[in-house]
C-alpha cells in the first residue's frame, strides 16, 4: 500500500504556500506517491497543484475534489490536460459531486440527479482528454447546445497520459457502484478499514457492469491522521476537523459525513454533533464527539495502534492510503509524515 498527502487547501489555517511546497518536497523525498488539494470553498485546487508541478518532479497530482457544480467539464478537461503537461505526466482528477450547500450556495448549482450528472460528466472529460470532437447527449448535459450557434469543439492540448486518470469521491452505495462502473479511481473520505472491505463488492458491482476487474481500480481512502504516544492528545488534534465535516459540512437534511456515521453504528452521537454544531458552533460539536467515534473515522493514537490500522487499511483493498494532518506546526508535520512512512514501511508482507 502507498500513501499519499493530503494538503487540503492554502487558506491561512493551514500553512503559507512555501510551508506547503516544503511539506509537499518532504513527502516526495519520503516516497509518498500522490499529494492532493482539496477545494471547498477556499482555494482553487487546480492552481496549487500547477503551481506544486513546479517545485516538485516524481509526485503525482491529485485533485481532492474538484467540485462539478463549479466548473464546466470541458474547464475540468482543459485543466487536467493542461497540469498533466506542466507535470510532464503526474497529474489524478479527483472529481465528486459535493452537497446542495456547496453546489446550491455557492455556486448557484441546482442539486439534482447528482450521480446522473456525474456521470455525463465523466463522459464529456474523458471524450474532450481523448481528442475527440465533444458531442454529448445526456439526461443533465448535452453539448453542443441544442438550438445554439456552436459546433463541436476538439480540446487543442492534449495531456500527456492517455488515458488520464479519473477518480471519483464516492460514499453511499449507488456512488461507489457508479466509481466502479466509469472510473479509474476510487476516493472514499473517512472510511474504516472495515467499512472499506464492506463496501468493495459495491465496487466490483459497478466494475462488472463495464467488463472489467476491481483490481483495475484503485482504491484510495482519505482519512486524518495523527500519530502521538498520547493517544488522547492525537484524537484532540483531529477533532475539530472531525467536528466540522460531522456538523457543518452540508445542511441538516444531507451531509454524507454524518449519515456515515449513522451507517457505522454512531446515529446518536452523529446527530448530538450535527445539533451542537448548528446551534453552538464548533467548541460544542467538538465536546459531544465519543472517543469511540474519533477513532473509527480517522488514523490516529499511538504508533502501535496507527500501525495497526495501516495494515487493516491494507489488507482491506486499499492500495493507496492518503492522509490528511491536523497537526498544528509545519515542523510537526513534516514529523507525521515521516511517522506514517516508516510505519507503513514497516508492515510485514
Amino acid at each position: 500500500m502507498r500513501l499519499g498527502f493530503s494538503i487540503g487547501t492554502l487558506g491561512p489555517v493551514a500553512a503559507t504556500p512555501g510551508d506547503q511546497m516544503k511539506l509537499v518536497q518532504e513527502a516526495e523525498r519520503l516516497g509518498y506517491a500522490s499529494v492532493w488539494a482539496s477545494e471547498g470553498y477556499g482555494a482553487d485546487p487546480a492552481t496549487t497543484l500547477a503551481w506544486l508541478a513546479g517545485g516538485t518532479e516524481r509526485i503525482g497530482l491529485g485533485t481532492g475534489i474538484l467540485q462539478i457544480s463549479g466548473r464546466t467539464a470541458i474547464a475540468a478537461a482543459m485543466a487536467a490536460a493542461t497540469i498533466d503537461r506542466l507535470s510532464n505526466g503526474r497529474f489524478l482528477l479527483g472529481l465528486g459531486t459535493s452537497g446542495p450547500q456547496v453546489a446550491e450556495g455557492w455556486h448557484g448549482h441546482r442539486y439534482e440527479r447528482p450521480l446522473a450528472h456525474l456521470r455525463d460528466y465523466v463522459q464529456v472529460v474523458r471524450t474532450a482528454l481523448a481528442g475527440k470532437p465533444v458531442r454529448h447527449e445526456g439526461p443533465t448535459l448535452v453539448l453542443p447546445l441544442p438550438g445554439g450557434r456552436g459546433k463541436e469543439l476538439t480540446l487543442a492540448v492534449e495531456p500527456v497520459r492517455k488515458p488520464l486518470p479519473v477518480h471519483l469521491a464516492a460514499m453511499g452505495p449507488k456512488a461507489i457502484t457508479l466509481a466502479g462502473e466509469i472510473a479509474d479511481g476510487w476516493l472514499p473520505i473517512h472510511f474504516p478499514p472495515e467499512h472499506l472491505a464492506e463496501s468493495l463488492p459495491l465496487l466490483r458491482e459497478g466494475a462488472a457492469k463495464a467488463g472489467r476487474q476491481v483490481s483495475s481500480i484503485a482504491v484510495s481512502p482519505m482519512v486524518m491522521a495523527m500519530v502521538d504516544d498520547d493517544a488522547d492528545y492525537a484524537r484532540d488534534l483531529v477533532r475539530p476537523m472531525l467536528a466540522l465535516y460531522l456538523g457543518g459540512m452540508g445542511t441538516r437534511k444531507v451531509n454524507f459525513y454524518n449519515r456515515l456515521a449513522h451507517r457505522l453504528g454512531y446515529a446518536d452521537a452523529a446527530a448530538r454533533v450535527q445539533d451542537a454544531y448548528l446551534e453552538g458552533g464548533l467548541g460544542e460539536a467538538m465536546e459531544e464527539l465519543p472517543d469511540p467515534l474519533v477513532d473509527t473515522l480517522t488514523l490516529c493514537g499511538t504508533p502501535a495502534r496507527v500501525r495497526e490500522r495501516l495494515a487493516a487499511y491494507r489488507d482491506a483493498g486499499a492500495t493507496t492510503l492518503i492522509a490528511g494532518l491536523n497537526a498544528p506546526t509545519v515542523d510537526d508535520r513534516s514529523e507525521q509524515l515521516g511517522l506514517l512512512a516508516e510505519l507503513n514501511s514497516s508492515l510485514p508482507g
